[in-house]
């Protein structure tokens, strides 16, 4: 499991601070890894405190990584470019929270607690950001070349087809 980051939230927002950092993808939850090919790579992450502009604490985070997955067509490793980003509004009281985000749909925003684990919140982007299904834009694996060479062409198939009921 990865070290934590924590973080006072509110404080962080209010004080307008600002977090830089990298890790590892190997030091990530086995949440992440159960999701790549391998765990080689860096994630580089930022997260900056600040007050939108109904003057609510909030927190900016961007994440960029080339992390490896697996091809789903040919099944070995590729690089995939991540590169994600939101914001979080934080509220102190739940009633505050729920009409906020009744009144608008658009809004991310969390009861804030205590402590808040950057970590975490990185993890979760990574895991929301991988597409269901990637897949290289050309395999050219031999096992997939004969595949494909073993199956007839659906239309040249139908041609045929045509032409014998004519």
């Amino acid at each position: 499991m990865s070290n934590p980051i924590l973080i006072d939230p509110l404080a962080f927002a209010r004080d307008g601070a600002s977090l830089q950092n990298e890790r590892p993808v190997a030091t990530l939850a086995e949440r992440v890894h159960e999701l790549l090919a391998s765990d080689a790579g860096v994630v580089k992450f930022e997260v900056e405190g600040f007050q939108d502009r109904l003057l609510r604490p909030s927190l900016r985070y961007r994440l960029s990584a080339t992390l490896s997955v697996e091809c789903q067509r040919c099944l070995t490793p590729m690089p995939f470019e991540l590169d994600a980003g939101g914001v979080i509004t934080l509220f102190s009281r739940e009633d505050k929270l729920e009409a906020a985000v009744e009144a608008d749909d658009e809004l991310d925003a969390i009861l804030a607690e205590e402590t808040f684990d950057v970590i975490a919140l990185i993890e979760d982007e990574i895991i929301m950001g991988l597409p269901l299904s990637l897949m290289h834009d050309d395999c050219d694996t031999e096992e997939l070349k004969r595949a494909k060479a073993d199956k007839p062409n659906p239309f040249a198939v139908l041609a045929v087809l045509k032409q014998s009921k004519s």
